[in-house]
């Protein structure tokens, strides 16, 4: 008898919504620089030479392009009439102070914009500066962080205590025959598990191990500490610079000893602010005269890869472009962000990665090579590829 083949690991589920329509929120207590920041951020138009529709959807969200120097290969190569490249929605979210979980200031509006969200990017100030005053009255960027991670989980706290009462009391006349009261218990023991993990435990709810079923109900209760984060240092230009700044080192302590694995990226809003409004022969002059680049570029990337986007291509003559789908989507799926109908009358995918058409330099070139693939229904997407997809009637 032939030996049994060995299971597959399972995959894992991803934490947060299954969209790849997702967005990231900036947060920080207030006068950190947010605002200025998702001004920069917005106004600045990272891919200035292309001819594409950008777009700031309200003062208070924008989508901002992902720098990508494949995209731009690939629209070099094609010389496509219109060129779109991958988004980034971001949503500049009112400051957030102790107290919030509470309601005090703007605490309950400020948690439900978070909640609406799937990543942070979180703005901490580091810079000395009289005529911008601090909340709390002086800067303290720990403090700072400690404010915020607290108000989340405290947050968290009280809405996981809430639906574990409400599964409780209907609860009680759970037997233990039926699968429905089978998943019944094993959700209230996953929201025990929640809450042990946000009040003994004292960790945000992404740095927990959870298994795929437990990911379900998690993600099913939208919690603010499920939620990504980015650290972003706001430095003075001068400390950004130099790259220099005393409160940097304390920063990554508090961040590996609370959040380990968690992005850190210095910048300085003041430096973007003037960069921003130079045109980009200016931009790459100031920027070489001063020994520092902008920051943004490197921003937006992280906060995609942070919500576990990944990209894929379509090109031609016509249009060459960026279309944004999440890690381990399928190929019926990753058509359908097109069009709803390539998702249901899906036949296949032609598909060839990035880097094989760079090597082998056209399409002609990599079918002979054999590099193009017909891909089905089981296939999952990979970051790069080039698809041309076929569906029925």
């Amino acid at each position: 008898m032939p030996p049994k083949k060995a299971a597959a690991p399972e995959k894992k589920v991803l934490l947060g919504r299954p969209s790849n329509n997702l967005k990231i929120g900036i947060v920080g207590v207030p006068n950190v620089g947010k605002s200025s920041f998702f001004n920069a951020l917005s106004e600045t138009d990272l891919g200035k030479a292309a001819n594409f529709p950008y777009a700031t959807i309200n003062p208070e969200e924008a989508r901002i392009p992902v720098p990508d120097a494949r995209f731009e290969w690939l629209c070099e190569t094609y010389k496509p009439v219109s060129r779109v490249p991958a988004f980034l929605t971001c949503i500049d979210i009112a400051g957030l102070t102790a107290g919030a979980s509470t309601g005090a200031g703007l605490g309950n509006a400020f948690l439900s914009h978070v909640r609406a969200v799937d990543g942070i990017f979180q703005v901490i100030r580091a810079f000395d500066d009289a005529e911008v005053i601090h909340v709390e009255g002086d800067v303290d960027p720990v403090r700072d962080m400690e404010i915020i991670q607290t108000e989340l989980r405290l947050k968290d706290i009280e809405w996981v205590e809430k639906h574990l009462d409400g599964l409780k009391r209907g609860g009680r006349a759970l037997g233990n025959s039926s699968l429905a009261d089978k998943a019944k218990k094993e959700e209230i023991a996953t929201v025990e598990k929640i809450q042990k993990v946000l009040t003994v435990d004292n960790k945000d709810v992404r740095k927990a191990e959870w298994t795929n079923k437990e990911i379900e109900v998690v993600n099913g209760l939208t919690l603010l500490t499920a939620k990504p984060i980015t650290y972003l240092v706001n430095l003075s230009e001068r400390d950004y610079i130099r790259k220099k700044n005393k409160w940097l080192p304390k920063i990554k302590a508090w961040i590996d000893a609370n959040n380990p694995g968690d992005p850190l990226i210095p910048f300085s809003v003041a430096l973007e602010e003037r960069l921003v409004t130079m045109s980009p022969e200016e931009k790459k002059e100031e920027e070489t005269k001063i020994g520092a680049t902008s920051a943004l570029g490197k921003i937006t990337q992280a906060g995609y890869s942070s919500l576990d986007l990944i990209r894929y291509f379509t090109c031609g003559p016509d249009e060459v472009r960026a279309w944004t789908i999440r890690r381990g989507t399928k190929a019926p799926q990753a058509a359908g962000v097109i069009h709803s109908d390539f998702e249901n009358k899906f036949v296949c995918g032609e598909i060839m990665s990035y880097d094989d058409l760079k090597e082998h330099g056209s399409e002609a070139a990599v079918k002979a090579a054999g590099k193009l693939r017909q891909q089905g229904k089981p296939y999952e997407m990979i970051d790069g590829d080039i698809a041309y997809w076929k569906a029925g009637n």
